[in-house]
C-alpha cells in the first residue's frame, strides 16, 4: 500500500508592507490601507495557525499531507490579493460589441441594465456586488473596486447577462466581453 509521506511542519510567511494595519482575531483577519477596510474569515480551515510577528504573517500547519500545504499557500494568495486591494486596486475592463441592434446599458442602484439586446423588449439584468465602481464610457464598461473576488464576480456576471444560447456564436457575435484586467496603479 502506497502512503503519502506528512510533511511535520509547514510555514509560509508574507511581508506585511508599511502603510498597512491587520488586525488577527483568531482565523479572522482584517487588513487597512489607504483605499479601504477588508476582511476575511478563514475559521472554517483545520489544523491552520495563524499569527503575526515582526510585521510578519505567518502561516502554518503541522503534519501537512498535500491538501493542507496547499491551504496555507492559498490562505496567503487571498491575504496577498488583500493587501493589493487596499494598497492599489483592481480593474476589469469590458467591451460593449454589437453589429445587429445597438446595446444601451445604464446602472441603476446594484444592477446593471442592458436593453435592446439582439433586439429583446425586455432588458437583461446583471448583479452589481458590494463595494464596486462601475463606469459606462461609450462602448466599455470599467469595474473597479478593493475586493479582488467582488470585482470579478460583477465582471463575470455582465459578461454572462449577455450570453447567447440559441443563436450561432461564429455570427452573432453581440454580447459585452472582459478584454482586460489589471491592478490600479
Amino acid at each position: 500500500m502506497l502512503t503519502l509521506a506528512k510533511e511535520i511542519h509547514t510555514i509560509r510567511e508574507l511581508e506585511i508592507p508599511d502603510g498597512i494595519e491587520i488586525k488577527l482575531e483568531g482565523k479572522r483577519i482584517k487588513i487597512k490601507g489607504p483605499k479601504g477596510e477588508l476582511e476575511r474569515d478563514f475559521s472554517q480551515i483545520k489544523d491552520l495557525t495563524l499569527r503575526l510577528e515582526n510585521k510578519k504573517l505567518i502561516a502554518e500547519t503541522f503534519f501537512a499531507n498535500t491538501k493542507k500545504k496547499a491551504v496555507v499557500g492559498t490562505v496567503i494568495a487571498h491575504v496577498k490579493n488583500m493587501i493589493t486591494g487596499v494598497t492599489k486596486g483592481y480593474r476589469y475592463k469590458l467591451k460593449i460589441i454589437y453589429s445587429h441592434y445597438p446595446i444601451s446599458v445604464k446602472r441603476d442602484g446594484n444592477k446593471l441594465i442592458i436593453s435592446n439586446f439582439i433586439g429583446e423588449k425586455s432588458p437583461r439584468i446583471a448583479n452589481i456586488m458590494s463595494g464596486v465602481n462601475i463606469k459606462v464610457q461609450g462602448n466599455d464598461i470599467i469595474v473597479e473596486g478593493i475586493d479582488l473576488e467582488k470585482v470579478g464576480q460583477t465582471a463575470a456576471n455582465i459578461e454572462l447577462a449577455t450570453k447567447i444560447t440559441e443563436f450561432d456564436r461564429r455570427k452573432f457575435m453581440d454580447g459585452i466581453y472582459i478584454y482586460g484586467r489589471e491592478v490600479i496603479a
